[in-house]
């Protein structure tokens, strides 16, 4: 008998709601926001993916608090699955896609790892008792993830020159590059000068290996490379790498490149 009083209860703000939307917004209870949210999605500049998940009501819950932990912890999971949906479609590189390297079981599993850390940034509870939750997570964790440092020759950072830079800017607008996760600096000759395997482990899992913008001037005020950011100009594109010119690369060798294991690399792309 109470399990139907409370089916009850929750029946009529369904139906109001429904009746609400062709005249009014529906009406929420309480909205809980732990910080400002943007829009689903990826976020190149901030280096985040975000997905909005929603859970409905347990009607056979005792009572309605239990009803909203149900529904809390069902939008949770949906927006869990968003997330994976949204990873799957991410580049890593330029023709190879986060789902196409989870066809490796072991690679699947680190990546639903990864994402299941999401955080939770933003709550709004509805009169009804559902629930929406809005999640992010690093896309440095993916990254990690996936990249692993190559059995190449290691990329050797210059630490005796000048301290002159805090970070670089690599200018590659006009070149018809997409944001990946993974992108590479390479000289005239293919030799690698940066990329996910010249990182520290530390940066690998906090800071990534390249935040994008699409303007220049707010790449260069990016908290990220500092207040003293070198920029340098791309001659050409590889794919998704980035070839820098003979002089620029003359110049990254003169001076102290430390910051680059730090992951302290904007790329402006439009």
């Amino acid at each position: 008998m109470r399990l139907a009083r409370w089916a009850l209860l929750l029946a009529v703000p369904l139906s109001a709601q429904g009746q609400s939307r062709v005249m009014k917004p529906a009406a929420r209870s309480t909205v809980e926001v732990v910080r400002p949210v943007a829009s689903a999605g990826v976020n190149w500049e901030g280096q985040v993916l975000r997905a909005t998940g929603a859970g409905a009501p347990d009607l056979k819950a005792a009572n309605p608090a239990q009803a909203r932990l149900g529904a809390e912890r069902a939008a949770k999971q949906d927006a869990s699955r968003n997330l994976l949906e949204q990873v799957r479609g991410l580049h890593v590189s330029a023709g190879r896609s986060v789902g196409d390297e989870m066809a490796r079981e072991e690679v699947r599993g680190r990546v639903e790892t990864a994402v299941s850390g999401y955080k939770v940034v933003a709550k709004r509870f509805f009169s009804d008792s559902g629930v929406e939750v809005d999640v992010e997570v690093p896309l440095a964790a993916i990254t990690s993830a996936l990249v692993t440092p190559a059995p190449e020759a290691p990329i050797v950072f210059n630490a005796e020159g000048a301290r002159r830079y805090t970070g670089l800017v690599v200018d590659a607008r006009g070149l018809g590059l997409k944001p990946v996760l993974a992108p590479r600096l390479l000289d005239g000759a293919g030799k690698a000068l940066y990329g996910a395997a010249a990182l520290s482990s530390e940066a690998r899992e906090s800071t990534g290996v390249a935040a994008w913008f699409s303007s220049l001037e707010m790449a260069k005020k990016a908290a990220l490379v500092g207040a003293k950011p070198m920029v340098v100009k791309a001659s050409s594109v590889k794919g998704s790498d980035l070839v820098l010119s003979a002089e620029d690369v003359k110049l990254l060798g003169e001076v102290n490149t430390r910051f680059l294991a730090e992951g302290r690399v904007v790329i402006v792309a439009q």
